[in-house]
């Protein structure tokens, strides 16, 4: 996992645009677009023109240029970048959903990757927990592992948080079951080393059978 500090989109509640005395940052038009993309990776919810100005502490004109450049950009790629309910994120392109879709499918045979179970390991220790939050943990993007997960029974919808409404996710009785677990209590101890959790592969090893 990451060491790094993600940013905590669900904390960019309430913002308001820089004014130019907060507008400190300096970036060339590249800097500013790989800042962008950065923080894209590790939401998944769309992230709003006004919440990256904040954040970055540039002007909305700015980040809208950008994005409107970064958009194009990807024309030729797998993914794309849109704004969709007032927010951006990046999304895989329509014309290669069944290829997503089968992917999805297939994780239900499938071993768990390293990916899939760093994952799993953070909503059991953290529950109930954002993918917000499991995503800034991580360091990165989880909605595809995520989505996994809740194919395979493992991981469930737990109501909302109260401060932001994002969707809270939990571990199921299926996941105990496949631990040979009778409560959640009986987890080993590894909860203050979270995010660093390098037992991972042998406290979960039978989930990859």
């Amino acid at each position: 996992m990451s060491d790094q500090n993600p940013v905590e989109v669900e904390s960019l509640e309430s913002v308001t645009e820089p004014t130019e005395g907060q507008l400190s940052h300096v970036y060339d038009e590249a800097t500013l677009a790989r800042s962008i993309e950065a923080i894209l990776m590790v939401v998944d919810e769309p992230v709003t023109e006004l919440t990256l100005a904040s954040v970055l502490e540039v002007t909305v004109d700015q980040i809208v240029d950008s994005l409107e450049k970064l958009q194009g950009s990807y024309e030729e790629r797998g993914f794309t970048l849109k704004a969709i309910n007032g927010g951006w994120r990046f999304y895989s392109s329509p014309e290669f959903s069944s290829v997503v879709e089968k992917f999805v499918l297939d994780g239900q045979q499938n071993r768990l990757t390293q990916a899939a179970l760093e994952t799993l390991a953070v909503i059991a220790y953290r529950q109930p927990v954002s993918r917000a939050r499991v995503s800034a943990i991580r360091g990165v993007n989880v909605e595809a592992v995520m989505k996994t997960l809740i194919t395979r029974g493992l991981v469930d919808e737990y109501g909302v948080e109260n401060e932001t409404g994002a969707i809270l996710y939990k571990t199921t009785t299926y996941f105990l079951e496949r631990l040979g677990l009778n409560k959640l209590e009986d987890l080993p101890p590894l909860a203050p080393h979270l995010p660093d959790i390098d037992g991972l592969d042998e406290i979960l090893d039978s989930l990859t059978d």
